[in-house]
């Protein structure tokens, strides 16, 4: 008997990954939750949405075995909490500028 792999759908993607970015949820119980088969999906998607910001944006993305190796994304991070929008935009204003001074050529 062979497994077809499941298409879902951006909506789908953003709902799981919301649900779990909004609880405290385990990666297992929010993939028992949405009825997938493991709990790796959700966490495929959780790590992809953290780093490209959209789900929109997977179907651009190489596969996760793809890519620079050795180079470390200066990007990824910790999840931060703002107390205001105005802290949250002069949190990014801050890291903008950073990545200036770091890749001056971009």
């Amino acid at each position: 008997m062979s497994r077809k792999n499941n298409t879902y759908s951006n909506d789908f993607k953003l709902q799981v990954v919301l649900s779990y970015l909004n609880s405290e949820d385990s990666y297992v119980t929010t993939a028992k939750k949405f009825n997938l088969r493991s709990k790796t999906q959700v966490e495929r998607w959780v790590q992809k949405y953290k780093e490209v910001g959209s789900i929109e944006a997977f179907n651009r993305l190489p596969s996760s075995g793809s890519g620079a190796k050795g180079v470390k994304n200066p990007l990824k991070g910790k999840r931060v909490h703002f107390n205001s929008v105005e802290e949250e935009r002069d949190y990014y204003k801050a890291q903008v500028e950073y990545l200036k001074k770091q890749y001056p050529n971009l």
